[in-house]
């Protein structure tokens, strides 16, 4: 057999044809679920996995493991549709990116609830809203593969329902001023209603998480985990660190949601109950039951 020595070029032009087709498929994946209506047309054994990655992960848990508070927070297919139609914008319902800050003087004067999501750089907090708004494709948000990218409070409005705010990332490249923007904000925003805690599901809980959990224990901020890049992780790791965390919010939080919320963007798994929390929390839906 003839063997054909590539080019220099022509290796750059193959490895470049096979990244952009496996970005096509990543995108094309987190397209596929992100309305209700297309994960309804999944087969069965697939559901849990998309729906409720943590009730999925129950199934690979020992008998003897409490597994309880995977079910605080558990919306019926019902519930979920009704919350996700406050995720598609309308002419009368405007889905969008309202403003930045840097400071808390500079932050609009909102009566409407308002969620932040806070995070290590890098932990995936602008592909979460990403996900988040997939629904909404007009809603700009911009992700980069350079940590610590964020560097302000990025407001989006949901409508007149409520506000979503991506902070800028803590640790790795985070903004000087990080205390003086993040602090007043969470401290003094009367319409805060609750505030997401992104670690990553691969690795768990960091030191600088750490740092972040002690702030919003000292303050009283009502808060929840959410857990990114659940699908980099193996079922085993990913169960481990779901573990740890419960036990970690059972023994050392007070304000801390007993319930946390693994999430892929990149398959859009637990989005759709995540988008039914938050409507839920800024009093815009109430569960049926």
């Amino acid at each position: 057999m003839k063997m054909v020595k590539l080019t220099e070029a022509r290796k750059l032009q193959i490895i470049n044809c096979l990244l952009q087709r496996k970005a096509v498929t990543r995108g094309s994946a987190s397209t596929r679920y992100a309305s209700f209506s297309k994960v309804l047309q999944v087969e069965e054994k697939l559901y849990p996995g998309i729906v409720s990655p943590l009730q999925e992960l129950a199934k690979y848990m020992a008998p003897n493991v409490d597994t309880s508070c995977f079910y605080v927070f558990n919306p019926n297919k019902e519930d979920i549709k009704k919350a996700e139609l406050l995720f598609i914008p309308s002419r009368q319902h405007i889905i969008d990116y309202f403003v930045s800050a840097v400071r808390m003087d500079h932050v609009p004067q909102l009566s409407q609830p308002e969620v932040c999501f806070l995070g290590r750089s890098n932990v995936g907090k602008s592909s979460l809203m990403k996900a988040l708004f997939s629904l909404a494709p007009n809603v700009e948000v911009r992700i980069s593969k350079t940590p610590g990218h964020t560097k302000k409070m990025n407001f989006f409005k949901v409508g007149k329902s409520f506000t979503m705010v991506d902070m800028p990332g803590y640790g790795y490249r985070a903004p000087k001023d990080f205390a003086e923007m993040v602090e007043p904000y969470l401290t003094q925003r009367e319409n805060l209603k609750r505030t997401f805690l992104l670690v990553d599901g691969v690795i768990g809980i960091q030191p600088a998480d750490h740092i972040a959990i002690e702030m919003l224990e000292e303050f009283g901020i009502p808060y929840v985990f959410v857990l990114t890049k659940i699908d980099r992780a193996p079922k085993a790791v990913l169960a481990k660190n779901v573990l740890l965390i419960h036990d970690f919010i059972k023994k050392n939080t007070r304000g801390c949601f007993p319930q946390a919320f693994p999430i892929s963007s990149v398959f859009c798994s637990g989005i759709h109950v995540l988008r039914c929390f938050i409507a839920h929390v800024a009093g815009s839906f109430h569960l049926s039951s």
